[in-house]
């Protein structure tokens, strides 16, 4: 994905809804080689691969399940047991998403030929992948329970799952070039953005709101309870029985094509993206994804999980999401117009600034949290600064994506396409980690009563702690709050970042040609033949004057 991140200071997403997995990539990737080809055929006609469509759409919703519990929901179930630091922890299973390049050369040359190129790879995760699920759903909600959560064991075992979604999106990206016919390839992209959004939306939105007790008791229940009417366990145990199902199709029912695109041997494509990676405005460009994130991660990663501590439901976040949802359609309609131009970087720019006024937002509105319990007035706030901060993340998003297809080799499409998307997912994973770990570093919070049992100071970084706290008779005393340290060295660093170094590279790399970014592979083929011409005529040359002499 290009760029994109949390859209609001209240829901911390920002890796699943557009750094990570939700709109087209790699079957956007060889959208410049096919769409010359399909100019040449047939109108589309959807009716004739409906079927295979659907399918499409299937696998894709499947892999966007796990992701949307990973990116979204899981944060915020553990956030009540949890500190920031060990949020940290559980943050590291998204790395699997933004780093598969490294391995998806693997999954394009190795496979069986008797079974397929694409499903010699989707059946054997799917089955891992559904068996993991059904496994983990009999014993995850007990797990859930417990005073001191096993956070690294979770962490490991929600990134096989990510993992192993990742490497399914790599085969179910290349399938449907080829599983769709000719004329019909341009809903590829289409299949892939409703079924990870789908997948995500029901594991974010739809789990959060009826796995909370308080949402389902007021607008389900007449009876009241404690638990909602949804809980991790069985949701899991469902989709794991979906993989399943969907996997014994693939075996039984759906057949795969025999795949004639020629394929490079892993080491030549390695080599590629070295190659790439090493051209001098390709390095400035690298340093740029890396740290154009920075200024407004800490808003994407903590304002939400603040939020949660603060008091905020969980219902009234899938809600803000849930009224986001079609902004972000239209928004990026219109953010794809105002992109359409010689310089696709400019409205990135602009947004830039956009995005760091919202990490300030974001703050303020962590901070004027009403003491009394959210109010309607306050819920306004935050889908308002939901909704426009949507839009600055969208009009990043496509700006960026208009960019790299505007850039990318054709000669090498895809490897290029998913290189660039892979560097962006990047950039606004790995500072997750750190800055989730720097919040608690720098917030003092300390319970007015010692622990009475080992006599020690209690911290107060996360409900547990401060329910002990209560329950001894003590007062979180908080007199430093690492989130807005944080967050304040953030925008500084982004404002920075932006003037000295973003600004004047942006305003470089749009002055580039295209030709600029194409490896010289080519040139490289036809400068050989007029060395070896040039070397002939030196030496006939040198021959000459040798018999004159």
């Amino acid at each position: 994905m290009p760029d994109g991140g949390a859209p609001s200071p209240a829901i911390s997403r920002s890796s699943a809804r557009k750094d990570s997995p939700l709109l087209p990539r790699s079957s956007s990737d060889s959208s410049s080689s096919a769409s010359s080809d399909m100019s040449q055929d047939r109108p589309a006609n959807l009716k004739k691969d409906l079927g295979k469509f659907i399918l499409l759409v299937l696998l894709y919703t499947l892999q966007g399940v796990p992701l949307g519990l990973v990116f979204g929901s899981i944060p915020f179930l553990l956030k009540s047991k949890l500190s920031f630091s060990e949020i940290a922890i559980f943050s590291l299973s998204s790395y699997p998403y933004s780093l598969k390049l490294l391995w998806s050369p693997i999954v394009d040359s190795i496979y069986f030929k008797s079974i397929g190129r694409r499903k010699s790879w989707i059946i054997p995760i799917q089955a891992i992948t559904g068996i993991w699920l059904f496994s983990l759903g009999g014993t995850v909600d007990k797990i859930l329970t417990l005073d001191e959560l096993p956070v690294w064991s979770l962490a490991l075992t929600f990134t096989t799952i990510v993992f192993l979604c990742a490497t399914q999106d790599i085969a179910v990206d290349g399938w449907a070039l080829t599983l769709l016919s000719r004329e019909n390839k341009i809903y590829a992209s289409t299949a892939q953005t409703i079924g990870l959004n789908s997948g995500y939306f029901l594991s974010f939105t739809v789990f959060l709101a009826f796995n909370s007790h308080e949402f389902c008791n007021k607008f389900i229940r007449s009876v009241p309870m404690d638990t909602g009417l949804l809980q991790l366990g069985p949701y899991l145990q469902f989709w794991g029985v979906m993989f399943l199902l969907c996997d014994l199709w693939l075996i039984f029912v759906q057949r795969e094509e025999t795949d004639s695109e020629s394929t490079d041997d892993i080491l030549t494509v390695y080599k590629t993206i070295m190659r790439v990676c090493l051209m001098p405005h390709m390095r400035q460009f690298i340093v740029l994804l890396m740290i154009a994130k920075i200024g407004f991660i800490a808003n994407e990663a903590v304002t939400g999980l603040k939020l949660l501590e603060k008091g905020f439901h969980k219902e009234d976040l899938g809600m803000a999401v849930l009224i986001d949802f079609p902004f972000q359609l239209l928004f990026g309609y219109y953010a794809a117009k105002w992109s359409n131009g010689p310089k696709p970087l400019s409205p990135w720019l602009k947004a830039y600034y956009g995005r760091l006024l919202f990490a300030v937002i974001g703050m303020l509105v962590v901070a004027m949290f009403p003491t009394g319990g959210v109010t309607t007035t306050y819920l306004i706030i935050v889908i308002t600064s939901t909704v426009l901060s949507s839009f600055m993340s969208t009009v990043q998003f496509v700006g960026m994506g208009s960019f790299f297809s505007k850039i990318s080799d054709p000669s090498i499409g895809g490897t290029y396409m998913t290189l660039l998307n892979t560097l962006s997912n990047l950039g606004g994973t790995w500072p997750r980690y750190f800055v989730l770990k720097a919040v608690d570093l720098f917030t003092d919070s300390t319970c007015s009563l010692n622990d009475p049992v080992t006599n020690e100071a209690i911290q107060c970084l996360d409900d547990h702690t401060r329910h002990l706290c209560k329950n001894i008779g003590g007062v979180c005393n908080t007199a430093r709050d690492g989130y807005y340290y944080v967050g304040t060295a953030c925008v500084v660093f982004g404002l920075a970042a932006l003037v000295f170094w973003i600004n004047p590279v942006i305003q470089h790399l749009d002055r580039l040609s295209d030709h600029s970014w194409k490896l010289k592979k080519q040139e490289d083929k036809d400068a050989k033949p007029r060395l070896k011409k040039q070397a002939g005529k030196d030496s006939a040359r040198s021959g000459k004057a040798r018999n004159q002499d």
